[in-house]
């Protein structure tokens, strides 16, 4: 039977999963430079280690109300084509692993508008943690087509 491992991350209170294989470090919240003319959920970009890396707060990006950053804020720095991009969290402290028969399809009765940034859902230990899509949560199309 395969197994994944998944940082498990908070937003919104709820539970999320990033396979752990996107994730190249989690890092402190620190100050971001903001770009001007950029999507709000754009924070802008700060210097990991002498490379720029663009910053986006998930939360916003997934429709939620914005929250100030505090001492359990994160910084999720992941990998996608040779590129890496910050994903500003609530919280990410968990690193868990399953069997891939414990990912079941996203619920049909989720809105559209959400439907696309869920890969599936995790049972876990009595609860269920929603997997993210992150092609869909970095995908620019789907900004502009969806107005986030």
């Amino acid at each position: 039977m395969e197994r994944q491992k998944f940082i498990i991350l908070t937003l919104n209170e709820e539970c999320y999963a990033i396979p752990i294989d996107y994730i190249h470090s989690i890092e402190r919240t620190q100050p971001v430079t903001r770009i001007p003319n950029t999507e709000g959920f754009v924070k802008g970009v700060i210097n990991l280690r002498g490379i720029i890396t663009p910053v986006i707060d998930l939360r916003e990006r997934m429709g939620f109300e914005a929250k100030p950053l505090d001492e359990v804020s994160r910084i999720i720095i992941t990998n996608r084509s040779q590129e890496s991009i910050g994903l500003i969290v609530d919280g990410a402290d968990d690193v868990i692993e399953i069997n891939n028969d414990d990912i079941e399809p996203p619920p049909e009765t989720i809105s559209e508008n959400y439907r696309d940034y869920i890969e599936g859902v995790i049972k876990h230990e009595q609860r269920l943690i929603v997997l993210l899509s992150l092609e869909h949560v970095f995908e620019a199309d789907f900004v502009k087509q969806h107005h986030v």
